[in-house]
């Protein structure tokens, strides 16, 4: 099963989510930061700041922000048909050879940005004396796919005390309850727009909300929420319902570095206005799996040369691949993406060093 088919079973579809939540503060009205026509051209608009944990109000759907429509009867009629789910035995023989090279994190130099792959989509960044978890999942399973095919490249308690969490959208393998059980209720969490209920009705209190092209700062560090070409869905009936997105964060007050974690995305127009509204992103976090077949994922998931060409857009200095090596949630060979995005990347003539195809476990700062 892939992303894209994504519900669970109707026992368990919106059980929490039903519950009417209890007004923390008179909510806001959420307006978007900019019309969706965009700026006018050659201005890079203002990105808006708005307040750590503000509670808002936001519509019900966020199905307008889709950059292709979802599959109707007949891809998933095809999907059936061609039973494309998972790689064949042939593809799934590459398991023992999926890097992971579990070591100690670096220390947290001052002036320096570290990120450790922890897998999947789920980074340790220090960034600005900050202790930052991109989607955290150290679950060793999630609904509707098999166990993972690696371990966590961190164990839980080797991780220093956690600042902040930011969550690119609600798709299981993105958002994990079972992990966020484990982080203490007053760990700040930045979350897509209407994702808010969900965190708060279990606990947390310092939840901030943002829709694309908002940012708030913590301690010297800004976190800025920015569009991806992606989708939201968590039980049956709520496909849309909350935004879906990635992230920039920058240290204000420090290095200066910046780190863009684009979550779940497939490739588009978004990069190229990513790099614009934040130039001189030194470090890209881009997903190169789950992209097989390529007709029923192409919207949603990038594959390893879209995900180069993404960070040429971006203007990226470095790349560091993401999202694959973890779970088995498509149907390309498990080691493919690996050997397509380093020949994507020599054939773009980038600097060797500057691919940060990390195992699993390991570390690298600048």
């Amino acid at each position: 099963m892939t992303e894209r088919t994504e519900t669970p079973p109707a026992a368990e579809a919106g059980l929490a989510e039903a519950r009417p939540v209890e007004p923390e503060a008179r909510p806001v009205e959420a307006r978007p930061a900019e019309p969706a026509a965009g700026p006018a051209a050659g201005t890079v608009p203002r990105v808006q700041v708005r307040p750590v944990g503000e509670v808002r109000a936001w519509p019900r759907s966020f199905a307008d922000r889709l950059t292709t429509p979802l599959p109707g009867v007949r891809a998933f009629a095809r999907l059936a048909r061609e039973g494309a789910f998972r790689p064949d035995p042939e593809g799934l023989r590459g398991i023992p050879d999926l890097p992971y090279a579990p070591a100690p994190l670096p220390p947290a130099a001052p002036g320096t940005v570290s990120v450790t792959w922890a897998g999947h989509a789920s980074w340790v960044l220090r960034i600005g004396g900050l202790t930052v978890l991109t989607d955290p999942v150290w679950s060793r399973r999630i609904l509707g796919t098999p166990a993972r095919m690696t371990p966590v490249g961190v164990r839980w308690e080797d991780l220093p005390p956690v600042d902040a969490v930011v969550i690119s959208h609600n798709h299981y393998d993105h958002l994990d309850a079972p992990t966020l059980r484990r982080l203490p209720r007053d760990t700040a969490l930045f979350v897509p727009a209407g994702l808010g209920r969900w965190c708060r009705r279990r606990g947390f209190t310092r939840v901030t909300e943002l829709d694309w092209w908002e940012s708030a700062e913590l301690d010297g560090v800004r976190f800025g929420f920015v569009p991806a070409h992606h989708w939201s869905k968590r039980s049956l009936l709520d496909a849309c319902r909350t935004l879906w997105g990635g992230w920039v964060l920058t240290d204000a007050r420090g290095s200066g570095g910046q780190v863009y974690f684009a979550g779940d995305t497939g490739y588009g127009h978004w990069f190229g206005e990513i790099g614009r509204r934040y130039p001189g992103i030194d470090l890209a976090l881009l997903p190169i799996g789950a992209y097989a077949p390529r007709w029923w994922l192409r919207d949603v998931h990038t594959d390893p040369e879209e995900a180069v060409r993404a960070c040429l857009d971006l203007g990226a200095r470095r790349m560091a691949p993401m999202h694959w090596a973890t779970f088995v949630l498509s149907a390309e060979p498990v080691m493919e993406p690996l050997r397509r995005v380093r020949a994507a990347w020599a054939r773009a003539a980038l600097p060797r060093e500057h691919l940060w195809d990390l195992p699993i476990g390991a570390s690298r700062a600048f």
